[in-house]
């Protein structure tokens, strides 16, 4: 993975990652919250000599032996002793042992002075327990040196600073745990979304689509809830009332240049549209991607092969009745069952369904009926999904390519394998993928660049016609015209 991938990450799960790291925020405050507050007094010493005179000598050696009984004094500061006099003095209901954690006794490096931190529950408790306890440790030094704990030695402690009323708690540290509980919470706010994106199988970038598959993607195309429901058609040749259709028709445009300039010399004539499942839109791709071909000038045939689930006649709202099952069973002709939905556009339906729909469509009137549309039309076949059946790798024999149409955030890589290698296995060729319902707003359309916007495609300027077919009536004067290649203008308009 590259840094522009964990930025795509970032972005994409921007939504888990802040609410982890809210999370982390808020379980920091309610565990602050339900701490007990504690409060720490401090209070000092200082160990000095009592006897000798005032000279200079007497005041080095009077200095020299409070150091030397520094350390000493630090560790008595320790002692059960002392804990029992600061609970004789307080009245405290503990124990001395319980006393001494919650005091602590220290001395600065190079100095006679001692430290005493008491910590507790209210502010005035902590104030008087240091004191209580420089008191007990005078009183426990005392002892020790003279055997009367009012009456000092030659070397004692000397209460000095007495301890200040603290206005905040020590602890809990609301920054410091807030501050703690949001790392952490961001920290699991990426790592999910890392662990998810590895964990996510399905497709969700054309660039990770070409490296797992090494199928290239010619085309992508934006999500649109009405084009995915009610199969409707976009607009090529007149002004689009809707900004998203124009980016709709846009993304078909851009399909349609790749496809004409996949192979300058040999373009692809005869194109199987199929996908790894249902669902994934191909009929509605394959329906205006003949209807994109037709508007630049190119004379194009669109066939329902799904004879298992006809569609195509219902999105142009053509007749039930015959089609290709009766042309290729000698029932009808083509010129009694195509339709000419513009003068470069025919649409063939699908006819009676068969009970041997993969015999019908590998059969040798099938691979004819093609070659002799693709000698003076581009053949668009609207076929089944290549995993539930067979009928696309079929097609896919008689014909150029196929075109695999899969769903952003729906079909999985494991899918695209499979559909690729059925094709594969039958011989065909997999002329490129298109990714469909390509989200518009939100983390996801950086993903693939989709930022439409509806200022931004004015209307579309309606797209030449091309004067041969115009003037073509019938199937039979689109075969008859097979000699003659066929004129593809509008490719300077792409």
């Amino acid at each position: 993975m590259e840094l522009r991938d964990y930025l795509r990450i970032l972005r994409t799960r921007w939504v888990g990652i802040l609410l982890l790291t809210f999370l982390g925020a808020a379980a920091a405050f309610g565990w602050t919250a339900l701490q007990p507050r504690v409060y720490t007094a401090s209070a000092s010493g200082i160990v000095q000599a009592t006897g000798g005179g005032t000279d200079t000598g007497s005041a080095l050696v009077g200095n020299q032996l409070a150091q030397s009984k520094v350390s000493s004094y630090v560790d008595i500061g320790g002692w059960r002793s002392v804990a029992q006099h600061a609970i004789d003095e307080l009245g405290l209901d503990t124990t001395p042992q319980g006393l001494v954690s919650h005091v602590s006794v220290s001395n600065p490096l190079d100095t006679v002075i001692i430290n005493v931190s008491a910590n507790a529950s209210s502010p005035e408790a902590a104030r008087d327990l240091a004191e209580a306890w420089i008191g007990g440790m005078v009183a426990e030094i005392n002892t020790l040196e003279t055997g009367n704990p009012s009456s000092p030695g030659a070397v004692t402690l000397v209460a000095g600073q007495s301890a200040s009323l603290p206005s905040d708690p020590s602890s809990p540290n609301v920054r410091l745990n807030l501050a703690l509980g949001t790392l952490i919470g961001l920290a699991l706010g990426i790592g999910y979304a890392v662990i998810r994106h590895v964990l996510d199988r399905r497709v969700r970038h054309p660039r990770d689509i070409e490296r797992e598959t090494g199928v290239a993607v010619v085309g992508t195309i934006p999500l649109d809830k009405q084009l995915s429901d009610a199969r409707r058609l976009v607009v090529f040749d007149g002004p689009s009332q809707e900004a998203s259709s124009s980016g709709i028709t846009e993304a078909m445009r851009e399909l349609r240049t790749n496809l004409q300039f996949m192979d300058v010399d040999n373009p692809p004539r005869v194109i199987v549209v199929s996908s790894p499942l249902p669902g994934d839109g191909k009929s509605t791709t394959a329906a205006n991607l003949a209807l994109g071909l037709a508007a630049a000038g190119q004379r194009t045939v669109l066939i329902d092969a799904d004879l298992r689930r006809a569609v195509v006649g219902s999105i142009f709202s053509l007749p039930d009745g015959a089609g290709l099952t009766d042309v290729l069973a000698a029932r009808a002709t083509i010129d009694d069952v195509a339709h000419p939905v513009s003068p470069n556009l025919t649409v063939l339906t699908a006819g009676r369904i068969p009970p041997n729909p993969s015999e019908v469509l590998g059969s040798q009137r099938m691979r004819d009926l093609l070659l002799g549309f693709g000698k003076a039309a581009t053949v668009i076949i609207d076929s089944p999904p290549t995993i539930p059946v067979t009928d696309a790798a079929v097609l896919s024999t008689a014909a150029d390519g196929v075109l695999l149409v899969v769903s952003a955030g729906r079909t999985t890589y494991e899918m695209m394998h499979k559909a690729v290698d059925n094709i594969g296995r039958a011989n065909g060729r997999v002329l490129g993928v298109v990714l469909n319902k390509v989200p518009r707003r939100g983390a996801e359309s950086g993903y693939y660049g989709y930022q439409y916007r509806g200022e931004y495609y004015a209307p579309a300027p309606a797209e030449p016609r091309g004067q041969d077919a115009a003037s073509s009536g019938t199937i039979d004067d689109l075969l008859a015209s097979a000699d003659t290649p066929p004129t593809q203008r509008g490719s300077a308009a792409e």
